[in-house]
């Protein structure tokens, strides 16, 4: 007999629904067949319900990674020379810094310590004393840390400055709440594989009316052809309208996955959601507790709901790692490079969320690795924390 498939509890790429998975199967149909413009054009409209944009907006659904999408947001908003601001908080924080000093960007970083998030007093005096900048970029959730940023003053202090405020959701996108029109969010974007709970390989953009403005008011030349807003927009308004039309290929597979994996997802509307995120994560704090394992974000008020980034307990390294996949259940070592020995990351969003047993087996497989690695741990307890946790 075939043994099962461990179960995958990464940030990223994560387990997927059913109905998912059968939507994705199959051969691959044509890009200008009828059904996958109805998806196309489907998903579309619903990806303006999860990141609660107006009608004004424009959602992008490209073949990529999360990094495609990183680098559509700095190609069309940036202008070489101009300057951006970067709200520090992990490793794709750095990234984001990267990608926009590669576009020609003079960027101006405002950090803190691993495990934190820079003080908004320290953020506007950086916009009031060191601009004018462009854009203000900051990511949400990020995947190295599980620190999570508030967007909403973020964003109005963007407003107050006159700069755009654009959000890196990949970690977050479907796990947190982001109401992209009440805040004045002007760009957000995100990854098919994390809390939307879908196979790899779609990068997801939405751009406001502000963001969509400056691009067509460039001055220098025009971002690379395959990240040019301008290149995208005729086909995903002619896909929005269910009429065929082309400029590249999509991944026909992943977008019908796509608009099977928003249905799911606004079945029971957003912000149920959202609400399960943090119902299953309070519920793994809990447990994590009882096993003695602390938490690399430095208060709860600045900890991620789709992913928990924990450090090791004395006496235990990376060695522990492979006990918990000899369990059944794959999880992450550590990212950041400050942290990168001392931490492990667990992903708990999308599909897995709504699965109380994914939870359970996970949890008993860290501790039962725990107990075996040499530290002290109580399976029975940390489940009962977290089953406590699921039912309040």
């Amino acid at each position: 007999m075939t043994a099962p498939a461990p179960l995958l509890m990464i940030p990223g790429p994560v387990e997927v629904s059913p109905a998912v998975l059968a939507a994705a199967a199959g051969p691959p149909p044509g890009h200008l067949s009828p059904r996958v413009l109805e998806a196309f054009g489907r998903s579309i409209e619903l990806l303006r319900e999860v990141f609660q944009a107006d009608g004004s907006s424009q959602p992008f659904i490209l073949s990529g990674s999360g990094t495609l999408a990183m680098e559509m947001a700095a190609a069309n908003l940036i202008e070489p020379g101009e300057a951006a601001l970067v709200v520090g908080t992990g490793y794709f924080s750095d990234r984001m810094a990267e990608i926009l000093r590669r576009h020609g960007a003079a960027v101006t970083q405002v950090t803190a310590p691993v495990g934190a998030v820079p003080p908004l007093a320290e953020i506007r005096e950086a916009l009031e004393r060191e601009g004018p900048f462009k854009a203000l970029f900051a990511t949400h959730v990020d995947t190295s840390t599980g620190v999570r940023v508030d967007p909403e003053p973020l964003c109005r202090l963007a407003r107050e400055a006159g700069v755009l405020s654009v959000f890196d959701g990949v970690c977050a996108t479907g796990g947190e709440r982001f109401a992209m029109d009440d805040w004045g969010a002007d760009v957000c974007f995100t990854a098919s594989q994390k809390a939307l709970g879908l196979p790899p390989g779609l990068a997801l953009l939405v751009a406001g009316e502000r963001a969509l403005t400056l691009r067509s008011l460039r001055q220098a030349p025009p971002p690379p052809l395959f990240l040019d807003w301008d290149s995208w927009l005729p086909i995903h308004r002619a896909y929005e309208e269910r009429r065929p039309s082309y400029f590249a290929t999509p991944a026909t597979s992943l977008v019908m996955a796509l608009a099977a994996g928003l249905d799911e997802i606004l079945a029971a509307g957003v912000e149920a959601r959202i609400a399960a995120h943090a119902r299953a994560a309070a519920a793994l704090r809990a447990a994590w507790e009882v096993l003695g394992l602390r938490q690399v974000p430095r208060s709860e008020a600045v900890t991620g709901n789709t992913l928990s980034v924990l450090h090791y307990p004395e006496g235990v390294d990376a060695g522990f790692l492979p006990r918990i996949t000899a369990r059944g259940v794959v999880v992450a070592g550590g990212l950041h490079p400050a942290i990168r020995t001392t931490s492990f990351r667990i992903g708990h969003m999308g599909y897995a969320i709504t699965r109380p047993d994914y939870l359970q087996r996970t949890v008993e497989a860290v501790a039962e690795a725990l107990r075996e690695a040499g530290a002290p741990a109580d399976p029975e307890r940390a489940v009962a924390a977290l089953v406590a946790g699921l039912g309040a």
